[in-house]
């Protein structure tokens, strides 16, 4: 049986954990704060039962049995094939830790990281080990959303990040690889871009920010649910991508001659939404909401067309 250490069990930690649990791995969870590890052991346990309900995982009880908790780093690493990484969203603190991972884990032993958006050169390129660290991020939550980028820095060996790719696939996530660094990676800059466009829409008063979560969820997201924004377009013009952008090029070209500036994000954009915005009365209930639909859209995602 493989298994993972996952070092840091908050959110994002413990859903990570149910992700490999549930595919037959060993988890060994680690955190340097007294009591977490056992808090998310218990999160797990309602968590796994939770998906075994909703049809995404076999075996609840068993998925628990294969999670351990570890009092001592070394402990954790012992004999992984793999480190997911998933602390504090710190440069700081990823330097630190990574250092101690590097020292501790393997020789060959990927170190992956859970960040969101510290580039992997920020925190890696002093270690002695940095070609086997990357970046594998999940979407939050990683149990029900499946997409990780892997990005490695210029010095990561591409066959840590092949090898991270076929892990996370096998596990059920699918994993995309960035061919070179960016900031934010991949899906936090197109939602950047989006969130930019619906600021300024909502903070100018041209949509309210109900009638613009509605395009989204009854539009846009509808067909996003399955396609991606290439696949989309190629299916809105007989001619495919070249005809549907020679067809709307005019269009097209508006929206980066006039894009949405920082100040979008300012004070006093974000209070014109949130004089027409109802917070939920309770997040947490919320979140519950949000993962029961996820799961749903995911068992139906997931199942083979006619």
């Amino acid at each position: 049986m493989e298994s993972v250490a996952i070092v840091g069990t908050g959110l994002v930690g413990r859903a990570w954990a149910m992700v490999f649990a549930r595919a037959g791995w060993a988890v060994r969870l680690w955190d340097p704060v007294p009591g977490a590890s056992d808090h998310a052991l218990a999160l797990c346990r309602t968590g796994l039962e939770d998906l075994a309900a909703r049809g995404l995982c076999g075996d609840a009880p068993a998925a628990r049995a294969r999670i351990s908790v570890h009092t001592t780093l070394e402990e954790a690493l012992e004999g992984v094939a793999l480190v997911q990484e998933s602390g504090p969203e710190r440069l700081e603190v990823k330097v630190a830790l990574f250092r101690d991972l590097d020292r501790i884990a393997a020789p060959g032993i990927p170190l992956a990281s859970s960040t969101s958006a510290l580039r992997c050169s920020l925190w890696s390129e002093e270690l002695p080990g940095r070609a086997r660290c990357l970046v594998g991020h999940p979407v939050n939550p990683p149990h029900l959303v499946p997409l990780v980028e892997l990005s490695g820095a210029p010095w990561t060996d591409p066959a840590v990040v092949a090898r991270c790719h076929a892990i996370y696939a096998a596990i059920g996530q699918s994993p995309i690889t960035l061919r070179r660094e960016v900031d934010g990676f991949v899906l936090n800059r197109l939602q950047a871009a989006l969130l930019a466009e619906a600021f300024r829409l909502v903070s100018e008063g041209t949509v309210s920010p109900a009638d613009l979560d509605l395009t989204l969820t009854r539009g846009l997201g509808l067909r996003w649910a399955f396609m991606g924004p290439f696949e989309t377009i190629e299916l809105n013009a007989p001619g495919g991508i070249p005809d549907y952008v020679s067809r709307f090029r005019g269009f097209l070209e508006l929206i980066p001659r006039d894009p949405a500036r920082p100040e979008v994000f300012g004070d006093d954009a974000v209070a014109r939404i949130m004089a027409e915005w109802t917070p939920a009365p309770e997040t947490e209930a919320k979140m519950r909401w949000r993962d029961r639909r996820l799961a749903a859209l995911r068992v139906h995602l997931d199942t083979p067309p006619e």
